[in-house]
């Protein structure tokens, strides 16, 4: 194998990476500056921005030769940008919901952990609430939640392009 495509695989990796830790850095730097605080649906949306990036720094780090495992890590970084964009798509829906159609609140994130089981709090978090559909801030005319889809969107391009070179080489 050239080792010019094996550089490309970690290169791609670690843009990931890079894109993973500055999509966490606004959304803590929000959070803890700008003061906004994360709904459920924020938060399941920086789950699926670290799982996404602790999938693409295992792949920079192992870097492997073969197809197998280069195929591995980029659909398991796949998985997990997919995860986050869904999450983020369906936050954007509730948004656009109109105010009558809005979910009812529910109870926050900490009190679901820990009185439901995990499989309940997935399911009540991805029902949205009305706390997920008021847009708290935007820029550029696009709330957080649209601005965190589109790094999704832009994300996945990176590990789409290593399992096209995991496939081809």
């Amino acid at each position: 194998m050239p080792v010019h495509s094996v550089a490309t695989f970690r290169r791609l990796a670690l843009a990931g990476v890079a894109l993973c830790t500055l999509m966490m850095a606004v959304a803590l730097g929000l959070e803890h500056i700008g003061g906004l605080e994360p709904c459920p649906l924020c938060v399941f949306q920086r789950i699926g921005v670290i799982a996404a990036g602790l999938a693409l720094t295992a792949a920079a780090v192992h870097n492997p030769a073969g197809r197998v495992g280069r195929g591995l890590y980029s659909l398991l970084a796949l998985a997990a940008v997919a995860g986050g964009g869904f999450v983020a798509g369906r936050h954007v829906w509730l948004q656009s919901l109109p105010a009558d159609q809005v979910p009812s609140c529910g109870p926050g994130l900490d009190y679901m952990i820990d009185v439901l089981p995990m499989q309940e709090v997935v399911a009540t978090v991805l029902s949205g609430s009305g706390e997920c559909a008021s847009v708290d801030a935007a820029f550029l005319g696009l709330s957080l939640p649209a601005w965190t889809l589109a790094g999704f969107i832009v994300l996945a391009a990176l590990p789409l392009a290593m399992l096209r070179r995991a496939l081809t080489r």
